[in-house]
């Protein structure tokens, strides 16, 4: 009935006999199971979404490592040059003609840390499951490792360094460029001026020297650095003496450094902060999370 038809002018309870008190309460009671059943019905219902799109789906709800199926660390040897001075300093030390009593032993260099290397199985059997390329997969391996001792607490894995680089990059094959065995990306991955042009506007903070632009600045190499961030963020990780933003082991590494610079990402909250953080786009970081998972998926 409508409102105008209501004679009780309550708006709600038609004409005739006062109900009796136990069947005020049968109803209150009955009212009471009904919003109970819905609240429960709801709960369940947003639960299982929420489970469903961090384990099936994590575009949008989290990262592959956020939900237990991260990468585990990949394994590294030394390296065999460094293992082959090992055993010639040891074989010096056992040689019989060696120095002895007061004579004076040559001046002898301290011999270098040795460098990390992932092991050519694993290289080969996730480059050929995942696709990417062994050379950039070993940068990202070594820049896991790395911020793994590094910054234990963080929580990143490979595969999302590994999505990042896909992304921004296509692995260091952007445009007609190509990453050598050397692992330098040449020639050098230039993005548009950031001149606020659709874009952010930064104007030039390096002079010109990492991006070839004096005006504005403009991401450079196969993670993307903006010159202002290199400065702050710049890796050595191959230990050559030069931090460099084309060179996929620096670039690697410097970006789980300043991922990690967010905070934990082993939650779906942190770990979307922290690629949020290297591109304030909600899609971006969907993206990034897609390609991460396809990659844990793809190494079972």
């Amino acid at each position: 009935m409508s409102w105008d038809d209501d004679p009780t002018g309550d708006g709600w309870r038609a004409p005739g006999p006062k109900p009796s008190v136990r069947e005020v309460l049968v109803r209150v009671a009955g009212s009471l199971g009904l919003v109970a059943a819905v609240v429960a019905l709801v709960v369940g219902a947003v639960a299982a979404v929420t489970y469903w799109g961090v384990a099936a789906k994590p575009e949008g709800f989290a990262a592959p490592s956020a939900t237990g199926r991260g990468a585990p660390l990949p394994p590294v040897s030394a390296s065999p040059a460094d293992d082959a001075g090992a055993e010639a300093g040891a074989e010096s030390a056992r040689d019989p003609n060696s120095l002895t009593g007061t004579e004076v032993a040559p001046l002898v260099e301290p011999e270098s840390e040795a460098e990390p290397e992932v092991e050519v199985d694993w290289l080969t059997t996730v480059a050929s499951a995942t696709g990417i390329p062994e050379r950039a997969l070993s940068a990202y391996a070594l820049a896991h490792v790395a911020i793994a001792e590094e910054e234990p607490q963080c929580g990143i894995d490979w595969t999302t360094i590994a999505a990042i680089g896909a992304v921004e990059s296509g692995h260091g094959s952007h445009g007609d460029s190509v990453l050598g065995a050397d692992g330098r990306v040449a020639p050098t991955i230039i993005g548009p001026a950031l001149d606020g042009d659709g874009v952010a506007a930064i104007h030039d903070t390096d002079g010109g020297v990492l991006d070839g632009d004096a005006t504005w600045d403009r991401a450079v190499g196969p993670m993307q650095f903006i010159p202002s961030t290199w400065e702050q963020w710049g890796s050595d990780a191959n230990a050559d003496g030069h931090a460099d933003p084309s060179h996929i082991d620096d670039a690697a590494f410097a970006a789980a450094r300043y991922l990690c610079a967010s905070g934990p990402m082993t939650t779906p909250e942190g770990w979307r902060e922290a690629v949020f953080s290297y591109n304030h786009d909600d899609a971006y970081v969907d993206k990034v999370a897609g390609i991460a998972s396809g990659y844990v998926t793809a190494v079972g």
